[in-house]
Parts: C-alpha cells; sequence; structure tokens
C-alpha cells in the first residue's frame, strides 16, 4: 500500500453551496460503500450544518463494488497503521475543505468509524465532536492520546448487539479505551446488525443538537463586550 493517500475532492457531495461561517458535519462511509451511501442521513441531522460525505481513497478488491479507507483482508487487514494512513489523508483534505468552519464534527460508519476516531487521534484539537458508528478504535497507541485524555472532546459511540462484522477483541479494546479519552455517550441497540437505526439516528441528532448549541454558546460569548 502507498503511504500516501489522496480523497478525491471531486467525489464529494456537498449539502449546501453556501457554507461560509457553519458547523461543518463530514461523513465518512463504510466498507464497499461510497460518498453517496451516508449521504440520505442529512435530513436526520441538525439544521445550520454544512455536511459533507466523502469517498474513501482505495478501491477494494474485485469484485466487491465502492470504496475502501484500508483494507480489512490479507496481511495489512485492519491493522492500525492503514487505519492511520486513511485518517492523515482526511486530514489532508480537511486542510483545503474546512475553509472558516467555527468547529468540525466527523460522522463515520464502520470502518469510516474507525478512521473518524483515528483522525481525532492524530488531530485532537481539530474536532470538537466525533460520532462512531458499529466501528471501533485501532488498538495500537498514538502520541495524541495523551492530549485526549484532557480535551476529553465529546464522542458518540452506537453499535448493535447483533453486529458481527467488527472482531469483540475490538469491541472490547474501543469499550476500555474510550472512556478515559474522551466525554462518552452512546448506546448499544438490542437486536441491530451492521446498520443504522431509526432510534440510533434519533440519538446522533440529539447528540450532534448539543454539539451545535456548544457553539452557538461559544460564539454569543465571545461577541459580548468585555
Amino acid at each position: 500500500m502507498s503511504e500516501i493517500l489522496t480523497i478525491d475532492d471531486t467525489a464529494t457531495r456537498w449539502s449546501t453551496a453556501e457554507r461560509a461561517g457553519l458547523p461543518l458535519v463530514v461523513l465518512l462511509h463504510g466498507y464497499g460503500a461510497d460518498e453517496h451511501d451516508l449521504f440520505g442521513l442529512v435530513p436526520y441531522l441538525p439544521g445550520g450544518l454544512a455536511v459533507a460525505s466523502v469517498a474513501a481513497p482505495l478501491a477494494p478488491p474485485w469484485p466487491q463494488p465502492g470504496r475502501s479507507w484500508y483494507p480489512i483482508e490479507g496481511l495489512d487487514g485492519r491493522s492500525s497503521t492503514a487505519v492511520t494512513l486513511a485518517a492523515e489523508a482526511l486530514l489532508r483534505w480537511l486542510d483545503a475543505a474546512a475553509g472558516d468552519a467555527p468547529s468540525v464534527a466527523l460522522l463515520g460508519f464502520s470502518q469510516g468509524a474507525a478512521v473518524s476516531l483515528q483522525a481525532l487521534r492524530l488531530a485532537p484539537e481539530r474536532f470538537d465532536a466525533v460520532v462512531a458508528l458499529s466501528g471501533y478504535v485501532a488498538p495500537e497507541p498514538l502520541p495524541g492520546d495523551d492530549a485526549l485524555t484532557e480535551l476529553r472532546p465529546r464522542v458518540f459511540w452506537g453499535r448493535g448487539t447483533h453486529d458481527d462484522v467488527i472482531p469483540p477483541a475490538l469491541i472490547d479494546h474501543t469499550a476500555q479505551w474510550l472512556p478515559s479519552h474522551a466525554e462518552l455517550s452512546g448506546r448499544v441497540y438490542s437486536g441491530l446488525t451492521h446498520s443504522i437505526s431509526e432510534d440510533e439516528l434519533g440519538d446522533v441528532h440529539r447528540f450532534l443538537t448539543t454539539w451545535v448549541e456548544g457553539i452557538d454558546a461559544d460564539q454569543a460569548e465571545g461577541s459580548r463586550p468585555s
């Protein structure tokens, strides 16, 4: 695998062309999907946001359709290094795409959730909230982990009791790691497979609404005369 991955910005789907000054939510799809997959979640998110749905930089092995953030088979399958390479590509894309967004949140599903959490670990100061659905924290430590214990960014982690895609060892690791590195909220959904439910979308909406309200409060505080 190349050590430099590039996200094709021409494939990015945006919820609005008028993005100046709006908080930004970046959607990261799962294995075998593409930038169109999570874009259908836009109506379930709070208003007043710019939403970008990006296409992962890799193609999975034929005949699997769509895109992938990192391999899940072979010697590099689910390696922490491969997740890091994908997260670094996301950060480079964000350098050009974030513009003047006052705050950035990530919302990832499966592989996209793992990459979202890895990007948070690589650049803790760049994100104020992460929604990780049916995903996990890569197990190898990173230099930014210590900063997270101080910053404690908001993270929502949702998964289903019948999700048999993510290995149990990675779920266990995530359940131990997240509480000490984030202001964690989340839910385990009874009967849910490797997918997203309406109940989960309701929880995500409430979580992101709290994030947006915090931005508004900070901006109001900053506009007051000293």
